[in-house]
């Protein structure tokens, strides 16, 4: 029997969570990560690499296994590898061997890359379903388990609790909520069918890539992407480093953001079906900018905490509203939600080892400026996401008099 889409829809909520709680918990114990395997700035953003190049294997996978595989498959193998991933990181850091750490930050990546690609095609589904925007809300979700894992990541930091420990625990929590969550999500959802051989004759349709509309709104996904995965990646050391923050304190201001982030992605709904995606979108990447500039340019640690609220919300959005636009932009969404998360991820494959290497010939804060001009660039190609006027109906061919 076929879940429902609210079944489904609900699903999906628990399934963003999972990713979300794992990423937070790596991303508040980079400090203690750091300092257990003796890393320089430019040695953690070779680290951060893993996470990047298994992000980037995962979803350039993530389109043919799809088609082949169905959404369920790739959502589940994608959440176990990124289970097992974290217990990697856990034991590299008790090794004190930051090879280990990258390698289970390639795991993560790996079902990062490929389970979200299928996460979002689902979720793509499920919207047009229900008929209204529901993927902000998805994606809240992911926020959500951010802040959960991120409050629970500042307090075992705070009392010295050890990293590996911390992340075995988690890695089984994600695996037991999975097995749970898994079940609503269609086999066949997002699987190509074959093709009909009887329709060998229709017109072949133009690959996705070559629609520029789609490429832009893959631009803003990729900017947007960066300022949510800059923080993700680097936010407790720019507040520890640029701002002297203790490290405890450096993952408050990084839970703070992941609040903001929460906050608009569940609000975000409401106001992208009134406002529309290209209102929204152009508001948040001028709201992630005046965030950033604020952190970058303002040496003063109140400043530095309450600017992170305006980097999550202006970040908030990006995602999840881009790619809603991404799958109605046109014929075969599924294959243009995968494209344009394919550019987008691109932010992941080069953002940490680009900003680990200029952070540390410049200073983490300056790095980020960078980050500042894709997403300032970002806000004038926002028109690209307005949704596509309805066709108009055909009219009728008169009737001949008799």
């Amino acid at each position: 029997m076929l879940a429902t889409p609210l079944a489904r829809r609900n699903a999906l909520f628990a399934l963003f969570f999972l990713p979300g709680i794992t990423m937070s918990s790596w991303v508040t114990r980079t400090p203690d990560v750091r300092d257990l395997v003796e890393a320089s700035t430019a040695q953690m953003g070779l680290i951060l690499f893993g996470l990047s190049v298994g992000s980037m294997i995962g979803i350039l996978a993530a389109g043919p296994l799809l088609a082949r595989l169905g959404a369920r498959t790739l959502i589940l193998a994608g959440t176990s590898s990124i289970a097992v991933g974290a217990v990697v990181v856990g034991v590299g850091a008790g090794l004190g061997s930051g090879v280990v750490v990258a390698i289970g930050l390639g795991m993560f990546g790996l079902g990062m890359g490929g389970g979200e690609i299928a996460l979002n095609v689902e979720g793509a589904q499920v919207e047009r379903l229900l008929g209204r925007s529901t993927m902000p809300a998805m994606h809240g979700f992911f926020s959500l388990g951010t802040v959960v894992g991120g409050i629970c990541g500042m307090v075992l930091t705070a009392i010295g609790f050890p990293v590996l420990a911390h992340q075995v625990i988690v890695g089984i929590i994600v695996l037991a909520v999975l097995a749970l969550a898994i079940r609503p999500v269609p086999a066949k959802g997002g699987r190509r069918a074959p093709a009909d051989p009887a329709g060998a004759a229709d017109v072949p349709r133009a690959p996705v890539w070559r629609d520029s509309r789609l490429l832009l709104i893959g631009a803003i996904i990729l900017a947007l992407a960066m300022a949510e995965g800059t923080a993700n990646d680097w936010l407790p050391l720019v507040m520890v480093d640029g701002h002297g923050f203790d490290p405890a304190l450096g993952s408050g201001v990084y839970v703070v953001f992941a609040a903001a982030m929460t906050a608009g992605r569940f609000v975000g709904g409401w106001f992208v079906d009134r406002v529309g995606r290209a209102v929204v979108l152009c508001a948040s990447a001028l709201a992630g900018g005046a965030g950033l500039a604020l952190v970058i340019f303002v040496d003063n640690q109140a400043v530095a905490a309450s600017a992170a609220i305006l980097w999550g919300l202006g970040a908030s959005l990006g995602f999840p509203v881009a790619l809603s636009a991404a799958a109605d932009s046109g014929e075969d969404s599924a294959a243009r939600v995968t494209l344009a998360a394919i550019v987008g991820y691109i932010a992941f494959l080069v953002g940490p080892p680009t900003l680990g290497f200029l952070g540390e010939a410049y200073g983490l804060r300056p790095a980020l400026i960078v980050v500042l001009v894709l997403v300032l660039a970002a806000a004038l190609v926002t028109p690209a996401a307005r949704a596509r006027p309805a066709p108009e109906p055909e009219p009728e061919p008169e009737r001949e008099r008799v």
